[in-house]
């Protein structure tokens, strides 16, 4: 079942997607870039509230590849207690090395990858998030202000992505400034998740508080969609 992420800032936020129906709260600050990460102690504090019953997820932060930081920032984000711990990876020489670096992470949290539509999607990754032991990864936009995830690469492209992924037993995910219309498309390419922001704020604002009655009225576009169409595997913590 094609799941519903509702990106949060704060243990209020998390309380209100929790209620309106959310299936993964992932903790992200949405003033500091695509991957902004959160203060631990905030998130922190929401999962003591969360009290397991929902997944959970955290970014790391918006790093270059340079490894050694990356390590460091994925290992206090893991520290605190979430799920799954996202990772944004860009493209570039360094890339095969930095997801290396990662493998013994992997072995302690559950690593979600994070590609970007805008900055280009290197699926031959995917072999190498496998061989370092990932649980998953996703693609999402880094630039909010260029477009949707569907700007930039098609369904046929995002289709493979998640075919791949599932080739290497990883679970997948798809985000990028998605609106409530991109579901229908969308869920018919079976990703395991579909993650919103933007889509779940007053005015349609990912800067401004989440609504409860966004988050509802996205959910129920899941429900009513999802009836209809085909299962991915299930999205269970390894």
């Amino acid at each position: 079942m094609t799941r519903l992420l509702a990106s949060v800032q704060d243990e209020h936020e998390a309380d209100i997607a929790l209620q309106a129906g959310a299936e993964i709260i992932d903790f992200k600050n949405p003033h500091e870039g695509a991957l902004g990460a959160l203060n631990p102690y905030i998130v922190a504090s929401a999962l003591q509230r969360l009290k397991g019953r929902v997944f959970t997820s955290a970014t790391a932060g918006d790093w270059p590849l340079e490894t050694a930081a990356i390590v460091q920032a994925v290992m206090r984000t893991g520290a605190i207690g979430v799920d799954y711990v996202k990772v944004g990876l860009l493209p570039g020489t360094q890339l095969e090395n930095c997801i290396k670096a990662l493998a013994p992470a992997a072995t302690q949290y559950r690593l979600v990858a994070v590609f970007f539509a805008d900055r280009g999607v290197p699926f031959e990754a995917l072999r190498h998030l496998r061989i370092a032991g990932f649980a998953g990864a996703m693609i999402d936009t880094f630039d909010k202000r260029s477009g949707g995830l569907r700007q930039h690469m098609s369904d046929r492209t995002l289709q493979t992505f998640i075919r791949t992924a599932r080739d290497f037993e990883l679970y997948s995910g798809l985000a990028g400034s998605l609106r409530e219309d991109d579901i229908d498309e969308l869920i018919q390419l079976t990703p395991h998740f579909l993650g919103f922001r933007g889509a779940l704020c007053e005015d349609l604002d990912r800067g401004a508080a989440l609504s409860a009655k966004r988050v509802q009225q996205v959910r129920a576009e899941l429900d009513r969609v999802r009836t209809q169409a085909p299962d991915p595997c299930d999205l269970s913590p390894k």
